[in-house]
């Protein structure tokens, strides 16, 4: 049978700087859905690029004193080798420059043309060069867009005009028949509210100042970046020319930051295709930002605080001695693991290191040393036979399970989630070696005629559940997984694993393991220099907690806030009289409904957990709560709590706590409060 294609498209990005941290996300999901896809039998195909036609391109490149040719060339260069160093196994990468792209365009733009889309009229109004965007009056005040902040000209010139007026009704017809065409759903709902607000024709060419692409017929103007860099996606299947095109085209998916969602992928693009009569893609998807708190914004080229895939590899080599390779993958799965997708997310180098000591080193690797040495010392490191029943265990139930999760959350685009979901097995096998303790079951052999297939049960549940996970993490880390399975003594293979490779009992008895080597030593020192801040381009250190008393009045009676208390929190149990506030004092304190995303133990620290809640769509916070001998993290999520919004962050274990959440104190037990009935996320408490 021949396999269904699955065609996956990365924005093409502005050759303007250096990719980063931003740009590696979106490269790297999807790499990484592209590699799932393959697993679950369909043809991966993976197209990234660079967008190269841009006037702030050209601008940038007489800046720096170069010819535009030159200029795109050298960063292209750069993101082809930063996606190499990244392990993202593209099947092709167009350039915006190249003779197949400018053929799509110029034959786009004239078809448009001769079905009466596209028409000639004078345009007046406010353009931002940053942007590469046209703007109304109303969008625009004291010379800078509303919606983005960046500087804006005025322009007056004849142009060319693309219909779109013309496809509002058509395009929420589209969206109302297809309710999976755009996501996640508040981004659609954006959508929605902007067609709703009324389309306009729209401006696609600019007076030509010797770059970009042609108007096929006028060579006074080039073709509008915009309009020109969408139609990407369509030239590299060899529309229209290649006699095979139509077998690669629709794109299933498209993925691309917010910014370049709501008007041009979700509403322009569509339009575009409509016009032709063109399929269009099977979805398109919007992940958040990377973002900084008390920045306004996005991190990103103009505001730094991005290391590049270069700078941050360099770091985990530097901080855990490993090499290239696996610094690679682990910075794959902590930019996958750190973001919250389809939320904006707060970044800082200091969370990644930590994420890395906390799953990869302790967690992951861990699960594997522990178990191919309990191996070698008792088994002589020889896999026993898939045992029968010999020790009541839910482990091969709760891989099915996890395996279930994890496909849905990729099929949802959450690969955070399904990193979860795999680190639900991870942990709960590392707790289970505790709790049946082999090496107590190993003593008792000689005396124990049961003991024996009781103690080969618990090492093939370790083990088979390492196999599992490790096939499961091979789309976030294909380097670093061939690693791991080679020491479970999997011969690895020039094929990628299949989804059969999940199903329990994969692992065969009389398999001999490798020496269990770390993969992912421990960084014994998570603290950032000065030079490791200046070298992965970080624009200052993180805000500390002023000192003195600034302990807000809300966390005398919240008790999820007395966590590990030393003796300078001790104050926060005091049963002295408290004195009186008046209402401007309590107004001053801002309750939100938040929904719990995910949540996670924090190492060393018995009563904290790590939670991950969403205060609304674009606010989305870590908050560290002193509730972990109460509630277990797997029950969390989903739960709504109350927070305390606006309390001055406050760092923990090293870890930024961006709120804090209500709870009662009963009896010395926290117990969270919660709406009585479902609410949305950032609604207000009064």
């Amino acid at each position: 049978m021949t396999k269904p294609n699955y065609y996956i498209t990365t924005p093409i990005y502005y050759v303007n700087g250096l990719p980063h941290a931003g740009s590696a996300l979106t490269t790297i999901t999807c790499d990484v859905l592209a590699r799932y896809h393959r697993m679950i039998g369909f043809n991966s195909w993976l197209l990234t690029g660079t967008d190269e036609n841009a006037t702030k391109v050209q601008e940038a490149a007489a800046k720096a004193g170069m010819p535009p040719t030159s200029f795109v060339d050298g960063l292209a260069s750069e993101f082809r080798s930063a996606w190499n160093s990244l392990h993202i196994d593209y099947d092709d990468f167009i350039r915006t420059s190249e003779p197949r792209h400018i053929l799509a365009c110029q034959r786009f733009f004239q078809e448009l043309v001769d079905r009466g889309y596209v028409y000639l009229d004078s345009y007046e109004g406010w353009y931002s060069v940053s942007d590469e965007t046209f703007y109304l009056d109303d969008k625009v005040k004291d010379g800078f867009a509303i919606e983005t902040g960046k500087p804006v000209i005025r322009v007056t010139e004849q142009n060319y005009f693309f219909k779109l007026s013309a496809f509002s009704d058509r395009l929420l017809k589209y969206y109302e028949d297809h309710p999976e065409f755009l996501k996640p759903d508040q981004r659609k709902n954006e959508v929605i509210g902007f067609i709703k607000e009324g389309l306009r024709d729209m401006c696609i060419t600019r007076t030509n100042k010797g770059w970009g692409i042609e108007v096929p017929g006028d060579s006074t103007r080039v073709i509008y970046v915009w309009f020109d860099a969408l139609i990407n996606y369509l030239a590299a299947t060899g529309w229209p020319d290649a006699p095979d095109w139509s077998e690669r085209w629709p794109a299933a998916l498209h993925v691309m930051g917010k910014e370049i969602f709501v008007r041009f992928h979700a509403t322009l693009w569509p339009a575009m295709l409509m016009a032709l009569d063109l399929p269009l893609p099977g979805q398109v998807y919007a992940h958040g930002w990377w973002t900084a708190r008390g920045l306004q914004g996005k991190l990103g080229k103009s505001t730094g605080g991005l290391p590049t895939p270069a700078q941050f590899n360099h770091l985990l080599m530097k901080k855990a001695g490993i090499d290239a390779d696996t610094a690679a993958d682990a910075q794959r799965y902590i930019l996958c693991r750190e973001m919250n997708f389809g939320h904006d997310t707060d970044f800082t180098m200091d969370n990644c290191l930590r994420r890395y000591n906390t799953d990869l080193a302790n967690d992951l690797g861990n699960l594997l040393n522990r178990s191919i040495n309990m191996l070698g010392k008792f088994l002589d490191g020889i896999v026993p036979g898939v045992p029968l029943a010999a020790e009541n265990t839910d482990i091969p139930a709760l891989a099915e399970v996890v395996c279930v999760e994890y496909a849905a959350a990729m099929e949802d685009i959450r690969p955070n989630q399904a990193l979860e979901a795999v680190w639900r097995l991870v942990s709960r096998l590392n707790k289970y070696v505790d709790e049946s303790a082999p090496w107590s079951v190993a003593k008792r052999r000689e005396s124990d005629p049961t003991a024996d297939a009781v103690l080969q049960t618990i090492l093939y549940n370790c083990l088979e559940s390492a196999r599992i996970a490790t096939v499961l993490i091979q789309p976030f880390m294909p380097h670093a997984s061939i690693k791991m399975l080679a020491q479970l003594g999997i011969i690895p293979s020039d094929q990628p694993p299949t989804w059969t490779d999940t199903e329990w009992g994969g692992l065969q008895g009389g398999t001999r393991t490798q020496p269990p080597l770390p993969i992912f030593p421990r960084i014994q020192d998570l603290a950032l220099t000065e030079d490791d801040q200046v070298a992965i381009g970080l624009v200052a250190e993180e805000q500390k907690t002023p000192k003195g008393d600034t302990k807000p009045v809300s966390q005398e009676v919240t008790a999820s806030s007395n966590i590990d208390k030393g003796p300078a929190d001790a104050e926060l149990n005091s049963t002295a009289a408290e004195p009186l506030i008046t209402i401007d004092d309590l107004m001053k304190v801002q309750l939100r409904v938040g929904e719990v995303l995910a949540a996670e133990p924090i190492p060393g620290a018995s009563k904290l957990l790590r939670l991950t809640v969403q205060l609304g769509d674009d606010d989305t916070r870590t908050i560290l709560a002193g509730i972990a001998e109460y509630y277990d993290a797997e029950t969390l999520p989903g739960r709504q709590v109350i927070v305390v919004a606006n309390l001055q962050p406050r760092k923990m274990r090293g870890i930024e706590s961006q709120g804090m959440l209500l709870a009662a104190d009963i009896d010395g037990k926290a117990v969270l409060l919660q709406p009585d009935s479902p609410v949305a996320p950032g609604a207000k408490v009064r």
